[in-house]
């Protein structure tokens, strides 16, 4: 199999098993071929071969790298994941003049190593592209408009980019090494202080702004790309998914998702890459303001899906409510910059930066609080089903109290009885929103409040005898209503709940002699019901599906 052909190659999961297969060779091990061969087994003649050619090569020659095969894939010292000792007695290994002395980490489409440049005797970061000759064409591309970003920049807390080449056709860029560790690694000890998160994130901020200027979106700011040296300044890195404004660039093809979920902007987790600029990097450094003063990001769900429907639709909570110590001052300024629409939030990053100085020196800052319909939608993003609830129940009240007065269908016990049964589903909605937001035993909890539901909505149409009711289509907006959980099980209870409640108004009717229908009509609502249960079921099932797949592969 030519590497051609594994470039064209739908499933990139290929390429890194063989990459893998490749390190453990050239690392002295001899990597177990079953798992890769019952997935592919036509690749058994390609693996002899590499194996064949490992064979041939000098085991552990110091030197420069001699073939495509070395540079593709490199070995190198782990002097992190041993005895010092170990590691100095290692052999050196070579990538072009640079002598390659750790991994300091990779992700979806390139890998970083601690190297030492020779000729000017440094220490340098060195990107090349995972997967090596393995790469698509649309990885070479990203890997070159970040080199090309990146070399055209100069800013104090922006990684400086030395060196750009190519050794054996494997291309490279040598960065800036900064001695330290990323602002992820330091968040896992809990939030920073507030003086020294204003102060950090006004020289992002400065960074982000310079970014712009040069026609820069770097689409991809989080605190994993920011890296504190030993004096705790910051310095942005990554740039493999910039976004050149003034290029018309199609390396980011429409509606395709990419950066990472609890970090991203609305419009750039629901794919709008023609709208994504300078005001989402902005959103992105409020979410990164928003976990150095709460400890976590805004919005980080179980899996990458529900994260991101909670960026497009959720609204996170205050940080004052995760973090009391919070200053009110930055909490807007933190809010302003999660603003859902692009318009409401800072116009630039100076602006983002000029606010926070401000704040350093005790002056009034520009954001402002927000107005009651500004709270008022806040509130029911953060709260849809609750606001939900709430509104389904005061139309049903308010039905309710207009049929009464005017028609008078009912007795005034009667009556009485149905503003009870809304009362109470009201303040056991509120129970449960209430149970959610403790975070604890969710789905036990989701099932909880689908069953008051049910019981709920059942006993409303009991007590006004709606088994003929057009009504009845309530137990249909209840299963599509369940579907927005992404939980298949959760449809399907739903669906079981609401046939369940129709089969009790059934057995009344037929108790009180009440069953005037013809026996075909039931029949109607049940198949109804159930078919309907089936295709919200079978929608969800192929969202969790396409979720999983997107959890074992890194967004692009």
């Amino acid at each position: 199999m030519s590497p051609e052909t594994l470039r064209d190659a739908p499933d990139a999961e290929l390429a890194a098993m063989l990459d893998a297969y490749l390190s453990a060779l050239q690392a002295g091990r001899q990597p177990d071929r079953k798992p890769l061969l019952q997935k592919h087994p036509e690749l058994a003649a390609t693996l002899d071969c590499l194996e064949a050619l490992e064979r041939l090569a000098p085991a552990g020659e110091v030197g420069e790298a001699t073939s495509a095969s070395e540079a593709n894939t490199l070995p190198f010292r782990e002097a992190s994941q041993g005895s010092d000792a170990a590691a100095a007695a290692a052999p050196a290994v070579w990538f072009g003049h640079f002598e390659l002395l750790a991994e300091l980490g990779r992700g979806g489409m390139g890998v970083v190593y601690k190297a030492r440049q020779r000729d000017l005797d440094r220490v340098v970061a060195l990107k090349m592209i995972l997967g090596n000759q393995f790469a698509s064409e649309d990885q070479v591309r990203r890997f070159q408009v970040e080199a090309q970003a990146v070399a055209r920049l100069s800013h104090p807390h922006i990684v400086h980019i030395y060196e750009t080449g190519e050794v054996h056709g494997q291309q490279y860029f040598a960065m800036q090494y900064v001695e330290g560790s990323s602002l992820a690694e330091r968040l896992k000890r809990g939030p920073l202080p507030v003086e020294e998160t204003a102060r950090c994130l006004i020289r992002v901020a400065h960074a982000v702004a310079y970014l712009h200027t040069r026609g820069v979106v770097h689409r991809d700011l989080k605190p994993a790309n920011i890296l504190l040296d030993a004096e705790g300044y910051p310095y942005v890195t990554d740039f493999g998914l910039v976004k050149l404004l003034e290029a018309d660039s199609h390396v980011t093809r429409s509606g395709v998702i990419i950066g990472t979920p609890s970090y991203m902007a609305p419009e750039q987790a629901a794919g709008h890459h023609a709208v994504v600029g300078p005001r989402s990097d902005i959103y992105s450094l409020g979410a990164i303001l928003y976990e150095m003063l709460t400890g976590q990001p805004p919005f980080r769900e179980e899996t990458p899906l529900d994260t991101l429907v909670q960026v497009l639709e959720g609204e996170p909570a205050s940080p004052r409510q995760l973090n009391q110590k919070v200053p009110h001052e930055l909490e807007l300024v933190c809010l302003k910059c999660l603003a859902k629409d692009a318009n409401e939030r800072y116009a630039t990053a100076a602006e983002l930066a000029e606010d926070l100085d401000r704040f350093t020196r005790g002056e009034a800052i520009r954001a402002r609080p927000h107005t009651f319909a500004q709270r008022l939608a806040r509130w029911l993003r953060q709260e849809p089903a609750l606001a939900s609830h709430l509104v389904v129940i005061a139309l049903c009240a308010v039905i309710s109290q207009l049929s009464y007065h005017l028609f008078h269908p009912a007795t005034a016990a009667t009556h009485a009885k149905v503003m009870a049964n809304l009362g109470t589903w009201a303040i056991l909605s509120v129970a449960c929103q209430w149970l959610l937001r403790r975070e604890r035993h969710v789905d036990l909890v989701r099932l909880i409040w689908l069953t008051v539901d049910a019981i709920l909505i059942t006993a409303e149409l009991w007590l006004v005898e709606a088994v003929y009711s057009p009504l009845l289509i309530i137990y249909a907006l209840f299963i599509v209503a369940s579907g927005l959980w992404f939980r298949t099980w959760l449809v399907w209870c739903t669906t079981a709940l609401a046939v369940a409640g129709y089969t009790f108004l059934l057995a009344d009717a037929a108790s009180r002699g009440a069953l005037g229908q013809s026996p075909h009509y039931h029949v109607i609502v049940y198949v109804g019901l159930l078919v309907l249960g089936f295709m919200v079921a079978y929608q969800v099932q192929r969202v969790r599906v396409l979720s999983r797949y997107y959890e074992r592969r890194p967004l692009p």
